[in-house]
């Protein structure tokens, strides 16, 4: 077993407007991103319980081939800026990502 976060390079998440996050999961090395693809740690589903939100919140999880790469975007559990949300920007979210492991 291995974690996303030594098969990645880069790991991240960012606003995508005011109501959702997108999280990007890239790969200098196109076997770690097969191994992962291949795995299917990266579905709608897990990303669900990942995150711990209903399914319906997870809008895409996209495998990019040619870039080595997974695009996945949500709903924000409460807009940016609004109160009680503590990450502005969502530069911050992608933490739980981080430890997903990898057969």
């Amino acid at each position: 077993m291995a974690r996303l976060a030594e098969l990645a390079n880069e790991i991240s998440s960012k606003n995508a407007g005011n109501f959702f996050l997108t999280f990007d999961v890239v790969f200098d090395d196109p076997e770690a991103y097969r191994r992962v693809k291949q795995a299917k740690v990266l579905t709608p589903e897990r990303v669900a319980s990942i995150f711990r939100m209903p399914l319906e919140d997870v809008l895409h999880v996209v495998e990019f081939d040619q870039g080595h790469a997974f695009k996945i975007a949500v709903r924000r559990a409460r807009p940016s800026g609004s109160i009680g949300e503590t990450d502005v920007f969502g530069a911050q979210q992608y933490a739980p990502l981080l430890d997903v492991e990898v057969p």
